[in-house]
């Protein structure tokens, strides 16, 4: 929990207090895998009608048709009730071994120092300039002097103050976490929110509950996966892993078959999941999701993703709070009728699969990812990778992987040996991918691993990716 919060201050247009997510817990001395839905959902004043459909499709992570002045996307009508105070919280309560304050110490001292600006602050603050710059208190803290900042060359890296966010925090700590649904900060929140013509409402967020749940649970080969249920990929992935499991057999080598495996298993799931639960084709922008593993030396695990859906989420920041608000109306498709479309109160459907993992050998391992609908692609073969093929995390890691994502075309990583790109290119509409910085073709996964037999625990984090680490406490 502490370090989930303290993303927020760091990392804020990927996730923070103003979003939601999904938690898997493992309990070591239960031998129980739990889930913890903390989800947005869209306020009960929204109207459907509210978001009529414009020419041409839209402009941000999905490839909905587009609505009009984006309403679905940007600014205070883009808005969705934000669960992820009630969600770290009910972590916390059930699970947790620190107390609220203390959970929230990290972030409170991190804000107050303010964000480091490097290169690649830089670079994410500047691919949403243009939507930042739309909101006064947004484009005064991002775009100091109307710019994105950067440092000077051979200076130290400049920061940024997150507006109020170290007070909202502070306050968070003290007051507790029900302040931020029925307190002064509830009320702070909502008046700004409506300030700008949102219809976020006071009755929203008092109601707003996270659930505590079982896990999902699948059998794969000799392993037992977990995964959280509903309206998250995690279904999926068990559907793709069942696929995998009757189409490639177990001791096929990783090579040519294999990947074809991957890409028939992953076709079949996306066109199963579009057809029955109203996700859409995603454009090839970035997702801004954070995903965080963790495991201690009793062999608990924690996997959460956690997310304003867009960068920068709705790119609004709150003035009297410093939140920066999610975009979670996003999630939902504009057109009327469909299983995922727009409707008050409702919750949508989501990318989101924080996983863990048993195998019947004594490793444990719970991963998970960012990178929206890559996300599931990349789980489903990091799975593969450790359970049928035997890899090491680290091996797995460093494996090239291919992305199926809900259109007919096959990503394939340039690192796979020709062969098999050949070979795969004769099958299915391929496209060749360079792993890059920005934009990113595939998901940024993390994993953490403890093995019951030598107690060795093991972390990995996505090698292409600037920020990710992996650290020991």
């Amino acid at each position: 929990v502490a370090a989930s919060a303290a993303i927020g201050a760091v990392e804020p247009w990927m996730s923070g207090i103003g979003g939601g997510g999904f938690m898997l817990i493992h309990q070591a001395h239960e031998n129980k895998t739990y889930a913890i839905d903390f989800g947005m959902r869209a306020p009960q004043a929204l109207n459907p009608e509210d978001y009529p459909l414009a020419e041409g499709v839209g402009t941000d992570l999905f490839q909905w048709p587009a609505v009009v002045e984006d309403r679905n996307l940007l600014g205070y009508s883009a808005m969705a009730v934000p669960g992820y105070v009630a969600g770290i919280n009910a972590a916390l309560q059930r699970f947790g071994s620190r107390s609220w304050a203390d959970s929230l110490q990290p972030a409170i001292e991190l804000a107050r120092q303010g964000m480091t600006i490097d290169w690649y602050a830089t670079l994410k603050i500047t691919a949403a300039a243009r939507e930042l710059a739309q909101f006064e208190e947004s484009r005064r803290v991002y775009l100091p002097q109307g710019f994105p900042p950067v440092g000077e060359w051979g200076g130290p890296l400049p920061r940024i103050q997150l507006g109020r966010l170290a007070d909202t925090l502070e306050r968070l700590a003290s007051a507790g976490a029900q302040d931020f649904y029925q307190g002064e900060l509830a009320q702070a929140l909502v008046a700004d929110v409506q300030a700008g013509g949102g219809k976020l409402s006071l009755d929203d967020l008092a109601g707003y509950q996270p659930r505590v749940i079982e896990a999902g649970q699948t059998r794969y080969r000799d392993a037992e996966v977990y995964f959280a249920p509903g309206l998250t990929a995690g279904p999926s992935l068990a559907r793709a892993l069942e696929l995998l499991s009757a189409q490639v057999p177990a001791g096929t080598p990783l090579a040519a078959d294999s990947y074809r495996g991957y890409a028939d298993s992953l076709l079949q799931t996306y066109a199963e999941r579009l057809a029955t639960m109203g996700d859409s084709d995603e454009a090839r922008q970035p997702s801004c999701t954070t995903h965080l593993s963790v495991v201690d030396k009793e062999g608990n695990f924690v996997a959460v993703t956690q997310t304003l859906l867009s960068i920068f989420g709705s790119r609004v920041m709150l003035p009297q709070t410093g939140i920066l608000m999610n975009n979670g109306i996003m999630w939902f498709d504009p057109r009327p009728g469909r299983p995922n479309s727009i409707a008050p109160g409702k919750k949508p459907l989501s990318n989101m699969c924080p996983t863990f993992v048993k195998r019947d050998d004594g490793l444990h391992f719970a991963l998970g990812a960012s990178g929206g609908r890559r996300i599931m692609p990349a789980i489903f073969q990091l799975c593969s990778f450790l359970i049928d093929h035997r890899l090491s995390v680290d091996a797995a890691f460093h494996q090239p992987r291919l992305d199926v994502s809900g259109s007919d075309i096959v990503t394939l990583d340039a690192k796979l040996p020709t062969a098999v790109r050949t070979q795969l290119a004769q099958q299915f509409k391929t496209l060749d991918a360079q792993h890059g910085v920005y934009p990113a073709l595939f998901a940024c996964p993390n994993l953490v691993s403890f093995d019951h037999n030598s107690g060795q625990q093991t972390g990995a984090a996505f090698v292409p990716s600037p920020w990710a680490q992996v650290s020991a406490a």
